[in-house]
């Protein structure tokens, strides 16, 4: 059973409202969680709510048969599968076509919709904005609306009758107005659940606000009909044929943004994953390869700095020609610094924070030089979101990929690259480069 949670554009409450259908169901089924798009913050309080660890969708990462693969292997063994949109349902790369909506999601799995709207001064009004969006490509299933921050009661009634009747489309419930559960945010979104030890209050009171105001047996209904997934998958990565090798993969609550596919990935291609902490531990475990993924290593910059031991293991082995992958925050690790604090300093430049978004898209990169994750020629898809830079002085360095879409560090290059280390601010889904895990194990191989 499968149902996609969409928005009829940002800031409806999508998260709140997909989190809380996703605890409350928790209480007597098992619910995987999915997120449409690219992002690790979100996910995050969908694993909390469940105890099962969110994926990504990603139309712009994945094919038709990839999506259909990725769900099914999420799904596994439990009851439903719910899926959180992002932005609005038809929002995308394109203004016409379906590339990296929500909407490409529910066609791939053929899954109902259930629509959440801003009811906020709305009532024959909302029956237009729904009619608008079920007109607007009917291949689409949208079975159920959610009226979102209604003021009433009187007013949800109303709301509720002019969608039924006018829009021909069964409200299957209205959440109230109520500051109390508004989470803090910061600059990429959500702030991420690791970081907060009260997120869980937050995830109960979410869920038992949607066991008040939802009709969950009508949620269930239209689960029911869902029927079987279409026919047509396709692998979401390249098996090579490789001796067992052990890598280090940094996990705490600094290091959190990893896509679960890439250390399956990693595992499929015969290594061991040994999960390390540059925060807690003294020095990098013993293995053929380290790789760092984002997070906020800014906010814990003081911590980072101060485990010197950490920061010096993690140059020395770099020195001594081991493989090292970083993504984004990952790779202001590996800087000299991070606002002025003293990092691992692999790559002699500073990195620091700004206030203003430096990059936010999806990214298509070509290799440049063979390297640890790719071959010359290459040409990979990925994702750039951060609030930082990094200050290249001096001779221009050794860049990786040339950036086709997107930003990169600068003038439309990205990767630094020295001897057996890249670091660069593209998050990588292995769907979308099948060959990154056995690529990279490959070159821990011939180490």
């Amino acid at each position: 059973m499968r149902l996609v949670l969409a928005g009829t554009g940002s800031a409806v409450g999508k998260t709140t409202i997909s989190t809380g259908i996703m605890k409350a169901l928790s209480d007597e089924y098992t619910v995987q969680p999915f997120k449409v798009g690219p992002d690790y913050i979100d996910p995050s309080y969908h694993t909390l709510a469940t105890g099962n660890t969110s994926r990504n969708l990603d139309s712009f990462f994945m094919s038709e048969g990839q999506i259909r693969n990725s769900f099914e292997r999420g799904l596994n063994i439990s009851d439903l599968g719910i899926i959180e949109g992002v932005r609005g349902l038809y929002e995308g790369i394109s203004p016409i076509d379906d590339v990296g909506n929500t909407a490409s999601i529910a066609k791939a799995l053929d899954a109902p919709v259930i629509l959440i709207l801003n009811a906020r001064s709305l009532v024959k009004s909302a029956a237009a904005v729904v009619i608008g969006f079920k007109t607007l490509d009917p291949s689409i299933k949208i079975e159920g609306v959610i009226l979102n921050y209604v003021k009433n009661k009187k007013h949800y009634l109303k709301a509720k009758e002019a969608v039924e009747k006018l829009a021909k489309t069964d409200v299957i419930g209205g959440i109230p107005r109520d500051d109390a559960i508004k989470v803090e945010q910061r600059h990429l979104g959500l702030v991420p659940a690791v970081e907060r030890e009260n997120i869980i209050n937050f995830i109960e009171k979410w869920g038992n606000i949607i066991k008040e105001n939802i009709d969950l047996d009508a949620l269930l209904a239209i689960m029911r009909e869902s029927g079987r997934l279409p026919e047509g998958r396709a692998d979401l990565w390249y098996e090579g044929t490789h001796n067992k090798v052990k890598i280090g993969v940094a996990m705490d609550e600094i290091f959190t943004f990893y896509y679960m596919e890439n250390i399956e990935a990693l595992k499929a291609n015969n290594a061991d994953v040994v999960l390390f902490s540059p925060f807690h531990d003294e020095k990098v475990p013993d293995v053929d390869a380290l790789i760092f993924g984002g997070g906020y290593p800014e906010i814990f910059a003081r911590e980072l700095e101060s485990n010197k031991s950490m920061r010096e293991s993690v140059k020395k082995f770099h020195n001594d020609g081991y493989p090292i992958y970083a993504e984004c925050g990952g790779l202001m690790y590996l800087t000299d610094s991070i606002n002025e604090r003293k990092m691992c300093g692999i790559f002699n430049y500073p990195s620091w924070m700004t206030k203003k978004p430096q990059a936010l898209s999806y990214v298509i990169a070509k290799a440049r030089y063979d390297n640890i994750i790719s071959k010359k020629g290459d040409i990979f898809r990925g994702h750039e979101f951060h609030y930082s830079k990094v200050g290249i002085n001096g001779p221009e360095p050794c860049f990786a990929f040339d950036i086709l879409r997107g930003r990169g560090i600068m003038n439309s290059l990205d990767g630094l690259m020295k001897e057996n280390t890249v670091a660069s601010y593209i998050h990588t889904h292995i769907a979308a480069f099948p060959k990154l895990a056995s690529n990279f194990i490959e070159a821990t191989e011939n180490i």
